[in-house]
C-alpha cells in the first residue's frame, strides 16, 4: 500500500484507541450505548462499494465503525489484549489491500472476521514456535498454592503448544463458547470440520497433560 494512502488510516489510529468490546459483527457501531450520539456515515452498500474501489474516506468510516468488533474477535482467539490491538491494525491493513476481492453485496462483518481469524492464527503459529514444552509436574503431599500455579502454567503451556488451527477452534468453542456455525464461517470451513478440530485438540491436550503427570 503506497505510503500516501496510509495517512487517513494513521489519523484514525492516532485519534482512537482500540478497546475491547462484547459487540458482534453486523451490529451497527452507533447502535451500542457507548457510541450513541456519535455521527458516522450510515453503513450502506454504497459505502462498501466506495471502499472496494479504494475510496480512503470510505475506508476510514469502515474502520471507525468496525475496528472494535474486529478487536473483540481477535482477543477471543489470542487471549492477549495488547497483542490483539496490534493484530487489529494488521487485519485492517490486510482488509484494505484485499478490498478489490470484497463483494459489497455480501456482509462485510463475515468477510472481515475471516481475515481477522487468519491474522490471529498466523500469530499463534509464530508464538507456538517459541513455546517451550512444560516439564512434568510432581504432585505434593498436601494442597500447595505454588503447585496449583505450576499446574495452571503447565496446562496453559500445553494448550499453547497445540497446532494453531486446533488452538483457535478449541478456544472459540470451549472457552468463548461461540456457535460452531460462526467458528466455521470464520475459519472458512464446515461445522463438521470444526467439531473434528475440537475433538483432535482435546485428544492431543489430554495426552500432553498425561505425560506431564496431570490428570485431565
Amino acid at each position: 500500500m503506497p505510503q500516501k494512502n496510509l495517512q487517513p488510516f494513521s489519523l484514525v489510529l492516532s485519534k482512537s484507541r482500540v478497546e475491547r468490546t462484547g459487540g458482534h459483527f453486523g451490529e451497527p457501531f452507533g447502535s451500542r450505548p457507548e457510541n450513541r450520539g456519535r455521527r458516522y456515515e450510515p453503513v450502506t452498500t454504497d459505502l462498501f462499494e466506495r471502499f472496494a474501489r479504494g475510496d480512503l474516506d470510505a475506508f476510514e468510516t469502515v474502520f471507525r465503525q468496525s475496528h472494535r468488533e474486529v478487536y473483540g474477535w481477535i482477543v477471543r482467539i489470542v487471549r492477549d489484549p495488547s497483542v490483539a490491538e496490534d493484530l487489529t491494525m494488521e487485519t485492517f491493513d490486510r482488509i484494505y489491500r484485499a478490498r478489490v476481492r470484497f463483494d459489497p453485496a455480501r456482509p462485510f462483518g463475515a468477510w472481515a472476521r475471516r481475515i481477522a481469524t487468519h491474522v490471529a492464527i498466523d500469530h499463534l503459529k509464530a508464538l507456538r514456535r517459541e513455546v517451550a514444552l512444560p516439564l512434568p509436574v510432581a504432585t505434593p503431599a498436601r494442597k500447595d498454592p505454588a503447585w496449583e500455579r505450576e499446574v495452571r502454567d503447565a496446562v496453559a503451556g500445553a494448550f499453547r503448544s497445540l497446532p494453531a488451527t486446533l488452538q483457535a477452534a478449541a478456544t472459540l468453542a470451549l472457552i468463548e463458547e461461540r456457535p460452531y456455525e460462526e467458528i466455521a464461517e470464520a475459519l472458512g470451513t464446515s461445522t463438521s470440520a470444526v467439531k473434528s478440530r475440537i475433538f483432535r485438540a482435546v485428544r492431543i491436550l489430554r495426552r500432553k497433560l498425561e505425560r506431564l503427570g496431570i490428570e485431565p
